[in-house]
């Protein structure tokens, strides 16, 4: 009997113990080296699209594009215009899949008719139009809302197919030498025109050969040259809008030559399908957020060896293809893949990232039937108003479901931090550390924990110009997902939910305000943007 009640006390108490070492959040340090920058972005490094795709865009028995099209969103209702403002300035771009398929009705006799199903169709669809009338009304939003334009102009207009999805024949300039007049006749400030939507490599639906297309690039640098009177009036060339293949770039810019071409544009969509039952999965594994590195990494590298004007830009990036994934790409989860690719990409140079979408399908930051914001609107906002233009170099001394990364702090002093917790079990209380005061020869025990906590110890441990005083205090904005459901539409910050006011206002995001020495505790499967307003970092200064 004694022996049993013994054995009894002790599973007990190995219960407990264990039950408490797992709510235990691990120990995590991140050393940010403030010393020079490693990349820089654009200042309106966040981008949203707007896309073609008509009502009857289905995948998976799913139809979730409603009216969100260049077509036919409401363009009036105020929660998209407040939206749009929150940003400043906002660029949106204006493609998609669809848009090698669009007639600009000026200086054309035919009737202007939208998009219908087709089964011999580019995507199962007819020849769409842009009537001139609509497209003012576009121009009108924008000039009230402060967006910055980026236009995907047509290029198979003229083409024909060949075989299966091979187009050749020359490109007809003509509709687009129109559009483009009309547009600047009507003082539109369009920023950038991109030429063709995934035509590269292999193509998606369609592809073109390289050369050819370099060829058309220089057309089209012409024509601008020559509508644009103004040399500093004259808007960038962005090309191919595709899938990167670094050969076929390669050949584009080598055919297109020095200075027309003006930024190569990529497209990610890493995750899979909208049909995919492992997406959160995915999105949860380092490895496989990792993946996406390699492509950032190869487009930096052709750049520098045969494009040194030109400048890398995502011009579409929703994670999963055929629509975003329900209940994946609107939720809570998502905004960890969104906020680990704005942070990776900017690492390389990449200069813009355009989310698909703005609205529309699945992957939209604002919900397409009642425009309301859906998590990842709200992770793009503080991106946009936290994070600077200058990248910084992290050293993280934790496991790998810990990911990191820094930036100059946006037109202020200090800098921004953005924490992403992909452990959906495991706390982290991370040390905030300086390069400054981490002695070199200590670098290399990196990844020898214990060592490296002891020299740690021994560093002086102050992230400003001076030794850090009762009254020194940091900003956090922590994410989180509402009653801990990943796939919630709505998003925590600090603890209280993200939601419009009555009439659409965004809400007042601010900081929980914490002592700048002590650690910087990230819960399970959250996220954190953390600014030192007094982080002594050169690179930023």
């Amino acid at each position: 009997m004694e022996v049993r009640l013994l054995l009894l006390v002790f599973i007990c108490l190995h219960a407990l113990l264990w039950a408490a070492s797992a709510q235990q959040p691990e120990e995590a340090t991140v050393i940010v080296k403030g010393s020079t920058k490693i990349a820089e972005t654009n200042k309106n490094y966040i981008c949203a699209t707007i896309d073609w795709w008509p009502p009857e865009k289905c995948n998976y028995n799913q139809c979730p594009w409603g009216q969100s099209s260049i077509l036919n969103l409401d363009l009036d209702h105020p929660f998209l215009a407040q939206a749009i403002q929150a940003f400043d300035n906002l660029r949106i771009r204006l493609g998609g899949s669809l848009q090698d398929r669009v007639v600009y009705d000026v200086g054309t006799n035919s009737p202007c008719a939208p998009f219908t199903n087709m089964s011999n169709g580019l995507f199962g669809f007819s020849d769409g139009c842009l009537s001139m009338d609509r497209w003012d009304k576009l121009n009108a939003l924008f000039q009230k809302t402060g967006a910055i334009i980026t236009f995907g102009l047509n290029a198979l207009y003229g083409r024909y197919n060949v075989r299966r999805s091979f187009w050749a024949g020359k490109w007809n300039s003509t509709n687009a030498y129109n559009f483009v007049k009309y547009t600047i006749s009507k003082g539109y400030p369009v920023d950038s025109w991109e030429y063709g939507n995934e035509l590269s490599g292999h193509g998606i639906g369609a592809r073109v050969d390289a050369t050819l297309y370099g060829k058309d690039a220089i057309e089209l640098k012409s024509i601008f040259q020559q509508l644009y009177k103004a040399p500093l009036s004259q808007p960038s060339l962005l090309a191919p809008g595709g899938f990167f293949d670094q050969q076929w770039y390669t050949q584009l810019l080598q055919t297109s030559g020095h200075g027309v071409v003006s930024a190569l544009t990529h497209h990610i969509y890493n995750l899979g399908g909208g049909n995919d039952a492992h997406l959160i999965r995915k999105i949860l594994d380092p490895k496989y957020l990792d993946r996406s590195e390699d492509t950032y990494r190869d487009m930096q590298l052709t750049l520098q060896r045969h494009g040194t004007w030109a400048s890398a830009w995502v011009s579409e990036s929703g994670g999963v293809f055929n629509n975003g994934g329900e209940l994946v790409s609107n939720t809570f989860i998502n905004s960890i893949w969104y906020l680990d690719q704005l942070g990776m990409a900017s690492k390389y140079n990449t200069k813009i990232f355009c989310r698909q979408t703005l609205i529309g399908g699945h992957y939209g930051l604002l919900d397409t039937q009642t425009f309301l914001p859906n998590p990842d609107y709200y992770s793009a906002l503080l991106w946009h108003r936290l994070m600077g233009r200058e990248v910084l170099s992290v050293d993280i001394n934790a496991p790998r479901k810990l990911r990191a990364y820094a930036h100059c702090r946006k037109q202020q002093q200090g800098i921004t931090l953005l924490l992403i917790n992909l452990s959906n079990t495991t706390g982290y209380n991370v040390t905030l550390q300086n390069d400054i005061n981490v002695s070199l020869d200590k670098t290399a025990s990196l990844h020898k924990h214990n060592s490296f906590s002891h020299s740690l110890r021994r560093a002086v441990s102050w992230l400003g110009r001076k030794p850090s005083s009762d009254v020194a205090r940091r900003e956090e904005y922590h994410l989180t997902a509402k009653d801990g459901d990943l796939q919630s539409k709505t998003m925590l910050l600090n603890g209280a939910p993200l939601e419009l006011s009555d009439d659409g206002g965004v809400p007042a995001m601010s900081p929980a305000l914490v002592a700048v020495n002590s650690p910087v505790y990230l819960a399970p499967t959250s996220i954190a943007f953390v600014v030192l307003p007094m982080f002594e970092a050169k690179a930023c200064s």
